[in-house]
């Protein structure tokens, strides 16, 4: 097998086996990398004209009912202080991101069992109802169906719920005995089901993490067909077992999100946060390497540190919101622009 000859093949078949995507993240060179990413960038230009989609996070719990060994909210992290953000406080968060051109809201949060299915229905419902021409996406983890069709019924629009890893075993390495990649992937196929337009994604170089299981993760995502994909690489906390475990790759990370370009050419596909805490110019190699969205922080100040996944995540110290005016300013120099529009996954 040769990797130039793969990344043809992926181009025009959309599809590879496990064992042609194990070889490829196994023996890329970074020549292939580059091949990959002019590839990749091509389609993304061709689809969405060198534009870039802006989304508005805020971050509105870090109570979390989970003990993911990688998290920095896990709920065996004794070291944070815990906040949660009233309805009140979340809607000026998402007033704060309209004025500064943001037109999707992003409410994540740990698994946080005190905001129940109505309080979040009120939730979106008051956003939708100030801003009928913002999307919402949710990004607060394993819910039931009747939860996720509540939200739906609601007005969110999409939802992100990584699935980590499609390989049972090493979902296992990364999570207590009580989650399950089983319930996990239910959970994706019944935001599908319910016409979320649905993220999945993986950190990459999380530990004990093989060629085989990316593999396994590109098959996933081939097959499942997500309207968004959320790739960064992992980066340890101090407060978890997996402190001392070196942080993933970017250049697999870029060359994962080309590869996922090729793939699904119409998806929405970030270049994340984590990209850019591991290198300063991290999310403006995304772009690049084929990602076509970028999530900015419009949480409290105040508050902002206190949510850390890892350590030494970017914007934590901001004293101003990035608005997509000054994101556009930041795209300009590689040839991008960042744009206010929602930006909904089209599948015409």
């Amino acid at each position: 097998m040769d990797c130039k000859n793969l990344i043809d093949k992926l181009e025009s078949e959309k599809s590879l086996s496990s064992d042609e995507y194990g070889f490829l993240v196994s023996s890329y060179t970074e020549e292939d990398r580059l091949y990959a990413q002019k590839i990749a960038s091509g389609i993304a230009d061709s689809i969405f004209g060198r534009k870039v989609y802006t989304r508005g996070i805020v971050e509105f719990t870090n109570y979390c009912r989970n003990n993911c060994l990688y998290c920095g909210i896990r709920c065996a992290n004794r070291d944070i202080e815990r906040y949660r953000l009233d309805a009140k406080t979340i809607l000026s968060c998402c007033n704060a991101g309209y004025d500064i051109g943001y037109r999707t809201f992003v409410l994540q949060g740990g698994e946080d069992l005190y905001y129940t299915d109505e309080m979040m229905a009120d939730i979106i419902r008051s956003i939708k109802k100030q801003y009928s021409d913002a999307a919402i996406t949710l990004s607060i983890g394993e819910r039931s169906y009747e939860s996720y069709k509540q939200f739906r019924l609601a007005g969110a629009d999409r939802y992100l719920l990584r699935h980590e890893s499609a390989d049972p075993k090493h979902f296992a390495k990364l999570h207590p005995a009580s989650q399950v990649l089983s319930t996990r992937m239910q959970c994706l196929r019944n935001l599908k089901e319910l016409g979320f337009q649905t993220g999945a994604g993986m950190m990459v170089g999380s530990p004990y993490q093989t060629a085989g299981n990316i593999a396994s993760d590109l098959v996933f995502i081939q097959e499942f067909k997500p309207e968004m994909v959320g790739i960064g690489p992992f980066i340890p906390h101090h407060s978890t077992p997996f402190r001392s475990f070196p942080a993933g790759s970017v250049d697999m990370t870029l060359f994962l999100l080309s590869l996922v370009r090729i793939m699904l050419p119409k998806v929405m596909l970030p270049a994340t946060t984590a990209l850019g805490t591991v290198e300063s110019d991290g999310r403006l190699r995304g772009i690049q390497a084929g990602a076509n969205v970028i999530m900015m922080n419009i949480s409290p100040f105040e508050t902002r540190k206190d949510y850390l996944l890892y350590d030494s995540k970017r914007e934590i110290d901001s004293t101003h919101l990035v608005s997509v005016q000054d994101l556009d300013g930041i795209l300009r120099p590689i040839g991008y622009s960042a744009i206010s529009a929602k930006g909904d996954y089209n599948n015409a």
